[in-house]
């Protein structure tokens, strides 16, 4: 029965919910308001100066046709932001804490911080022309009061005050929580990834926790066999696989190690197979010298020779070579395990070893490597390509 890559990644779920915590916490957590204080007050600031330049040159222009005193002075509308801005600043950090969900709770308490910033605009211009006055007497008005501001035009000034600053303050509000919304985007593209990383670590993990108790069912059987009649080989293969052990553990912890440390696993592994089938059973392994000083996904060529081993020497008594190969083609790194195919009896692709072995490259090279296992002639060629790693393992973390 075919395993499923959720039940494949099974086992390590349980040592992702412990990772999970570490890698959220290098996502930042929600942002104070003070970021958005420097964009609000920026935008404040335009609108001051835009709003200043605008009845200064009305003025101006009614000025030429002898009418008087219509916009307000620059001093009394400068008064009016600078008491304004306080204000808007408080309105709009309230509207940022309420936020917009659930829209029927929020969108009451919205509209009564944009009326009460509106409402205010005008009674705010009123104060700083009578703060103003006192500097400049000639441009001082009627005294106010509360019978005139009924009786008079005040109310549709107020009301166009109202208006303009409504728009003015949902510009604002457009602001905050345009920056607010790329911030929780940005936020949540940050948890996700970190989430990816967790998942990709727990999946690598999962993978390597599958190969290694099928290795040593293997070499226990291998062991087994050699109780019976040569006790002294088999203390000495008990002794080489505790070292096995040793190194598969510690190779398991790790994503990449070093070729040789790889090839070297791999021909503790194949003498230890050799010792059981010492008249069938022959290896060629590639001189230490020669072997080109990159780094290779931990255990990527284990479940590859004992594929070779397992399949090679099945259904026969025949004698069986296995020939481990490594070297530089370009920019990448080529491994080949190669075995003489004898009995009838042919690895399937699809098995749980080489599927795991293209599984890891996929998730560890994002399609950079290739692999391929197939018969050619009276042979099993199995063959890795991947990018060359001299400098360490992040040379194999691409985009």
């Amino acid at each position: 029965m075919s395993v499923t890559p959720l039940e494949r990644i099974a086992p390590a779920l349980a040592g992702l919910s412990g990772r999970l915590p570490r890698a959220l916490a290098a996502a930042p957590a929600r942002s104070s308001f003070w970021p958005y204080v420097w964009v609000l007050s920026a935008f404040w600031v335009y609108v001051l100066l835009s709003n200043l330049m605008y009845a200064n040159n009305m003025q101006a222009g009614l000025t030429q046709m002898k009418i008087e005193r219509v916009f307000a002075p620059s001093g009394a509308r400068l008064l009016q932001h600078l008491m304004l801005y306080p204000l808007f600043l408080l309105c709009m950090w309230r509207s940022w804490r309420t936020g917009w969900q659930p829209l029927r709770r929020t969108l009451p308490l919205q509209l009564a911080c944009a009326l009460g910033f509106c409402i205010l605009a005008s009674p705010a211009l009123v104060l700083g022309e009578h703060m103003t006055s006192s500097f400049y007497p000639h441009e001082m008005k009627e005294p106010w009061s509360w019978s005139g501001f009924f009786t008079g035009s005040e109310i549709p000034t107020w009301i166009a005050s109202a208006t303009n600053f409504f728009v003015t303050y949902c510009f604002g509000l457009a602001l905050v929580t345009g920056f607010a919304f790329y911030q929780r985007l940005r936020d949540a593209q940050l948890r996700s990834a970190a989430l990816e990383r967790a998942l990709t670590q727990s999946h690598l993990a999962a993978l390597r926790m599958q190969l290694s108790p099928h290795t040593l069912f293997n070499l226990l059987h291998t062991i087994r066999g050699q109780i019976t009649w040569d006790p002294p080989a088999a203390q000495t293969m008990v002794v080489q696989l505790g070292d096995l052990l040793r190194r598969l553990l510690n190779a398991g912890e790790r994503e990449f190690s070093r070729l040789e440390d790889e090839l070297q696993f791999v021909t503790l592994y194949l003498e230890l197979q050799q010792k059981r089938f010492a008249d069938r059973l022959s290896i060629v392994l590639p001189p230490r010298e020669q072997l080109p000083r990159v780094w290779v996904p931990s255990l990527i060529l284990q479940p590859l020779v004992e594929n070779a081993v397992v399949h090679g020497l099945a259904g026969h008594e025949g004698p069986v070579s296995i020939e481990v190969g490594a070297g530089a083609e370009g920019e990448f790194l080529v491994l080949r395990v190669k075995n003489t195919l004898r009995g009838a009896r042919v690895p399937s692709p699809d098995g749980i070893g080489l599927a795991n072995v293209r599984e890891r490259l996929e998730v560890q090279f994002n399609g950079r490597a290739l692999f391929s296992a197939v018969p050619a002639g009276d042979t099993w060629l199995a063959e890795i390509r991947m990018p060359l790693l001299r400098d360490g393992p992040d040379g194999g973390r691409g985009p």
